[in-house]
């Protein structure tokens, strides 16, 4: 599982990231995020303004992006919050990189349907590439972390890259989708599977086939 232990604070982290601030852009972001919320409230904002800081982050460093410990201290700021209360927020959700990653964070799903269907196939051939779970790779394009589930178990086994899914795995197909991102092309998200839209039955619908083309009423026929 991934390692929810903030990287150390040393003198180099400080030295690259104390001066951290919203550049106008993320900053207009941010503030129309703490805006949805009522006067006296603006606190409720403090995930999306660490989801803004972390992909403001890995523009600069060109990776997925992450939260060094000054700029969780930035956002606290931003929001008039204590920094613990900041850093809670940051160690419990798993969307927060909490230590440095690469271009494409690979999270690979090892609870138990993606393990029945061939998760570990998975791991193996990211391992393969030279991915070490919880390290950047050499070439610094790659981060491997093994997660619990991410809610596509119809679709098993599947793995999240930033921002995307892709489900109906094999080794093979994952091995296409690191090929495209490595080359810089965008591989198809979602299923991998021809003929799958979604999370539908594979073989068609067993049930309220009707709903396929239309949306019937079958309140006529219970």
């Amino acid at each position: 599982m991934a390692d929810r232990q903030p990287a150390p604070d040393t003198p180099e982290l400080r030295e690259r990231w104390g001066s951290f601030e919203f550049s106008p852009a993320y900053k207009a972001k941010a503030d129309k995020a703490i805006a949805r919320y009522p006067q006296g409230r603006q606190r409720s904002a403090v995930m999306p303004l660490l989801d803004l800081a972390q992909r403001q982050v890995g523009e600069e460093t060109n990776t997925q992006g992450w939260l060094p410990l000054p700029v969780i201290e930035y956002v606290a700021r931003y929001l008039d919050m204590p920094v613990i209360r900041v850093l809670e927020v940051a160690t419990f959700y798993f969307m927060y990189n909490l230590r440095p990653v690469g271009k494409y964070h690979v999270q690979v799903c090892g609870t138990t349907p993606c393990m029945l269907r061939g998760s570990d196939d998975l791991l193996e051939t990211c391992r393969k590439r030279g991915m070490v779970k919880g390290h950047v790779s050499e070439d610094g394009l790659w981060t491997l972390t093994e997660v619990e589930c991410m809610g596509n178990c119809a679709t098993a086994p599947m793995v999240q890259i930033n921002d995307d899914n892709y489900e109906d795995l094999t080794p093979e197909r994952l091995e296409h989708i690191l090929d495209e991102l490595a080359a810089g092309r965008q591989p198809k998200t979602g299923t991998q599977e021809p003929g799958r839209h979604t999370s539908e039955p594979l073989g068609g619908p067993t049930t309220l086939k009707e709903m396929v083309t239309e949306n019937h009423d079958y309140r006529g026929e219970w």
